[in-house]
């Protein structure tokens, strides 16, 4: 059976319009394989330590990096919940990015999980949307775009629900229905996400 790799790194645990959204990715997902296997890693509630310059020398000779990519090597599929904070993903995320990306070992154009299926939920407070007044200011998915398909070679795909901070901030109160719809269309794109790639995966 399947097996997903689901990485969440929201720091709160509740209330999460990304967590939200892995939630009912996995949900879809399980249902389609209910014998399967999901490996959750909950970056915010165990974080994992920064790359050192003595990991960084070891590379796949150390535990937790090998660890850590043979996880990555042994998913079927990856799901990211991957919030923006400050223009960009989180810092234990990143830390994850640095302790799995080992050159010469899994990085580069014959990387064993080339071809692995990410989904990468990219919530955000505002709209980095292609015309929108702060487009320029999107790291979250320029980045993992480049970091998954440039170094890996793996199939990147990204539901986006954003304007997640309508309902908290007055002055984008007039945005809340836009923010309601953005995120059932994520909602909905998990779901209708998950099964299609599990029965992908099942075939």
């Amino acid at each position: 059976m399947a097996t997903l790799l689901h990485l969440d790194s929201a720091v709160f645990p509740q209330g999460s319009a990304s967590r939200d959204v892995t939630a009912a990715f996995v949900e879809a997902w399980r249902e389609q394989h209910p014998d399967g296997t999901v490996v959750h890693r909950d970056l915010a509630a165990d974080p994992l330590p920064h790359l050192d310059a003595g990991a960084t020398a070891a590379g796949a000779d150390d535990p937790l990096r090998r660890e850590l990519a043979d996880e990555l090597a042994a998913a079927d599929a990856v799901l990211i919940g991957a919030p923006m904070y400050n223009f960009t993903i989180p810092s234990t995320l990143k830390a994850w990015l640095d302790q799995v990306i080992i050159v010469g070992h899994n990085a580069g154009p014959d990387s064993p999980v080339a071809g692995t299926p990410v989904t990468v939920v990219a919530s955000r407070g505002g709209s980095y949307a292609p015309g929108t007044p702060r487009e320029d200011f999107e790291f979250v998915q320029n980045y993992l775009e480049k970091v998954f398909a440039g170094m890996f070679s793996t199939e990147v795909d990204f539901i986006v629900p954003e304007l997640t901070l309508a309902h908290s901030q007055p002055s984008m109160a007039e945005l809340i229905p836009l923010a309601e719809a953005s995120r059932t269309q994520a909602l909905e794109d998990a779901r209708e996400k998950a099964k299609a790639l599990a029965t992908r995966l099942a075939s």
